[in-house]
């Protein structure tokens, strides 16, 4: 089994930055993929990032230019740079990590979940 627990988030101002952070922990060499995913009230879990183990990313179009997802491998931690933040960012933005390749985070299929930390933007 593997536990993932976020932190990083909080109240920010519009055109602010924000740091995540996923420390993994228990059976971490089965990890491949990870990636933040975030859901917003009334709206559908989206997937925002993805990292491979071997550090192939991807990210939505939405977040494109303003994100940056990385991963340290020796310290078990997943990490989103969230820069030029805007309102429509706010959500609670959960970590994911799958044992299989990004294809599988971008079909919303991950094999650990994190509880997740709200991250809220506002003027």
């Amino acid at each position: 089994q593997v536990q993932l627990e976020e932190s990083g988030g909080g109240l920010v101002q519009i055109g602010g930055s924000l740091r995540l952070s996923c420390e993994a922990s228990g059976d971490t060499f089965s990890i491949n993929a990870m990636g933040w995913y975030r859901q917003a009230p009334r709206s559908q879990r989206e997937l925002v990032a993805g990292i491979s183990s071997s550090g192939k990313t991807m990210y939505a179009d939405s977040v494109l230019g303003r994100f940056t997802i990385s991963r340290d491998n020796a310290k078990n931690t997943l990490y989103l740079q969230m820069n030029s933040l805007k309102p429509e960012d706010t959500a609670v933005y959960f970590c994911a990590a799958d044992k299989g390749t990004l294809v599988r985070l971008t079909r919303n299929e991950f094999d650990y979940w994190g509880q997740g930390t709200q991250v809220t933007v506002s003027s």
